[in-house]
């Protein structure tokens, strides 16, 4: 899902779920000045919208962030607390409607930070640069890659000197936190557990992310539709899930699709650690045979005892959309440790050593041996809270 380009062109980090989306629970938590525009709308999940002659006290309405012109040195920004923290792949700053009031230049950066920090703390954060001060044109979606391997909570969007900006997309990997997993089944499938689509079929009215995305969708637009299928084929997508597990419980919920849910669906795991057959792929696992399926309907499938699988493939027959997709399954030991060590090695140092400000001498000895290979590096109290 990653490629080199989309189908309709644009760069492959697009097809990557925006982290910082209102829709997975992202927030502008600050911004150096919103006197035209609310800074909010930055992160609406929709495109941008415009109605001419719509005059407010302060001017035309707009469906952005903007700001007043400056008349003294510096520039504005806004920040962004990440709805769901990861690694950023690529970053689009959408000027749409802005033509003779864009920011002549951006900037983008990120931080790691811990906790739920206020925005006066958030200015003395350690930012590092994701997008470098760049040209940006206006009535555009702007779109700029991003080569930064290491995992953040926030992003400040800076514009020079002053402006509007429409939507800003942060588009990436979700990596999750392991302290905050918890115990018990866990959603495998979840994006906010660190669950990514890889591949699908087809995708002409929405995305296949939004199958795993956090909460309930709340219309068809919120779940992954395919267009009608014409020959004897059928659709389906592709998902590595956030750590292997042995799945036991899936749901497959097709909420809002009334007239055009799937007839039948069926689901198959592998395990991509075991290697696969003379032409490299793995033997799948049928967690779910084929079964039908209601319109506008969660359903919930008890699986039966299987093998850890790490990837999973979703059919649906022969074709149209579902809301939302779940696999529950009980993390191993060795699971845990697995993204614990992933989460770690990824924090910006700052961030690393926040985490382990409590581990003493251990906690220094870690941070100092990173990229870890064992999560026995780690303080003892640390570990125990990855472990759940």
């Amino acid at each position: 899902m990653n490629g080199t380009l989309t189908r309709d062109g644009r760069p492959g980090f697009t097809n990557l779920p925006d982290l910082a989306s209102r829709r997975v629970g992202g927030s502008v938590v600050g911004a150096s000045d919103e006197l035209f525009a609310e800074r909010e709308n930055l992160i609406n999940p929709g495109p941008p919208t415009y109605s001419a002659h719509t005059f407010g006290h302060k001017g035309q309405i707009y469906d952005g962030w903007e700001t007043r012109r400056r008349r003294e040195a510096g520039h504005d920004f806004a920040l962004i607390r990440l709805g769901l923290p990861g690694v950023v792949s690529g970053v689009v700053v959408d000027t749409a409607f802005f033509k003779g009031n864009f920011p002549p230049e951006i900037s983008v950066e990120g931080c790691g930070a811990e906790g739920y920090p206020s925005p006066g703390e958030l200015a003395a954060a350690d930012w590092m640069p994701l997008v470098p001060r760049a040209a940006a044109a206006g009535d555009t979606a702007n779109e700029f890659a991003v080569h930064h391997d290491q995992r953040v909570t926030h992003v400040r969007l800076c514009m020079y000197p002053d402006g509007g900006v429409a939507r800003l997309r942060v588009h990436g990997e979700v990596v999750p936190d392991p302290r905050l997993l918890g115990g018990g089944y866990l959603d495998l499938a979840a994006l906010a557990n660190g669950a990514q689509v890889t591949g699908c079929s087809n995708m002409f009215y929405s995305s296949p992310s939004n199958l795993i995305s956090p909460g309930l969708a709340r219309n068809m637009g919120e779940g992954w539709e395919t267009a009608r299928r014409r020959d004897d084929g059928n659709d389906w997508v592709e998902i590595r899930l956030s750590a292997p597990g042995a799945a036991r419980l899936a749901e497959l919920d097709t909420s809002y699709f009334v007239g055009n849910a799937p007839g039948w669906a069926s689901l198959q795991g592998h395990d991509r650690r075991a290697g696969g057959d003379t032409a490299g792929h793995p033997a799948p696992v049928t967690l779910l045979p084929r079964t039908r399926l209601q319109p506008d309907t969660p359903h919930r499938f008890r699986l039966g005892p299987g093998p850890e699988v790490t990837d999973i493939r979703l059919d649906i027959y022969p074709d149209g959309g579902m809301a939302r997709l779940r696999l529950f399954a009980a993390l191993t030991d060795a699971a845990r440790d697995g993204l614990a060590l992933r989460w770690f090695n990824l924090l910006p140092e700052p961030h690393a050593a926040a985490v382990l400000a409590a581990g003493g001498e251990a906690g220094r000895a870690a941070l100092a041996d990173r990229p870890l290979s064992s999560v026995t590096q780690l303080p003892a109290g640390l570990r125990a809270q990855l472990r759940g």
